[in-house]
């Protein structure tokens, strides 16, 4: 299944990256959409590394039990993807990035309790 996830985000990749160009610079939108970016490139890392770990300790097919720092690895990659999914989910419900023509895009956080149409800027 980490293979699975490696190879999907390696999918994903490129079509993150034409959207994230389509994003008028010096936008918030742009800064969310770069650190989203970057932080699933970590994630694809901190994966193909848990998985490098685990197939070196395996071998070939028997079980085992993967080292701490492969787990430690997983357990990073894991938590980070989830800060990611909520960047990605801000980009598309909070600044309707690819969603809405008229979108959003120097919206606050979404955690600030402020509406979408107020300006980042502006506070």
């Amino acid at each position: 299944m980490i293979i699975a996830g490696i190879v999907g985000g390696l999918v994903a990749a490129p079509f993150g990256l034409i959207d994230w160009m389509a994003i008028p610079k010096g936008t918030r939108a742009r800064s969310v959409g770069a650190v989203h970016g970057l932080g699933n490139v970590v994630v694809l890392l901190l994966f193909a590394w848990s998985w490098w770990l685990r197939y070196g300790a395996a071998g070939a097919v028997t079980p085992y039990t993967p080292s701490t720092l492969a787990l430690a690895l997983s357990f990073a990659g894991f938590a980070l993807a989830g800060l990611t999914g909520w960047l990605g989910g801000e980009l598309v419900d909070r600044h309707a990035v690819g969603v809405d023509d008229g979108a959003h895009l120097d919206s606050p956080n979404s955690l600030s309790d402020r509406p979408a149409s107020e300006n980042a800027a502006s506070s």
